[in-house]
């Protein structure tokens, strides 16, 4: 065995991996800085995982299997991770947003398997964005905070 094929990981590509790992770190890092349930490891691994799971079932694809039905298995599967970070405290629902950048994460790992890596890397940044846009609009005007919002923004402020 040449050096070559010791460090092949075929069906998977060592720019994807490094891609997902990016991807993840660069969520995960908005993520860990606001001292969120989802940061830098969390959100690498599912990046990472979704991925490898994707190459796996594109790699055995048959005529008689569909690797979309993958797809379709980590929609379903991140869907309870997800849950696991949701949590009501006293009349407030916290964690929905951890939630939704868990099951974004896991397109993110989808991107890089069925499009591209800078794709994914696109996808990751506009995921930062909104993490942290949403905040400096919510500073800048009162409109952001109204409803179930300005309840958790007391919420929030109450605890801190």
């Amino acid at each position: 065995m040449d050096m070559v094929d010791w460090l092949s990981i075929a069906p998977m590509k060592w720019s994807a991996i490094g891609a997902a790992l990016l991807c993840g770190a660069a969520v995960g890092l908005e993520r860990q800085l606001r001292g969120k349930p989802v940061g830098i490891r969390t959100a690498s691994l599912i990046v990472l995982g979704t991925y490898v799971f994707i190459c796996l079932s594109m790699s055995v694809s048959t005529e008689s299997t569909d690797p979309s039905r993958i797809i379709g298995q980590i929609v379903t599967g991140i869907g309870f991770l997800g849950a696991g970070v949701m949590l009501a405290r006293e009349g407030v629902v916290v964690g929905v947003t951890s939630a939704a950048t868990i099951w974004s994460l896991a397109a993110v790992g989808t991107c890089i398997a069925t499009t591209s890596n800078f794709t994914a890397i696109k996808v990751a940044l506009i995921i930062v964005l909104i993490l942290s846009g949403v905040d400096v609009l919510e500073e800048w005007s009162s409109v952001f905070t109204r409803g179930v919002h300005a309840k958790y923004s007391s919420w929030r402020k109450k605890k801190s």
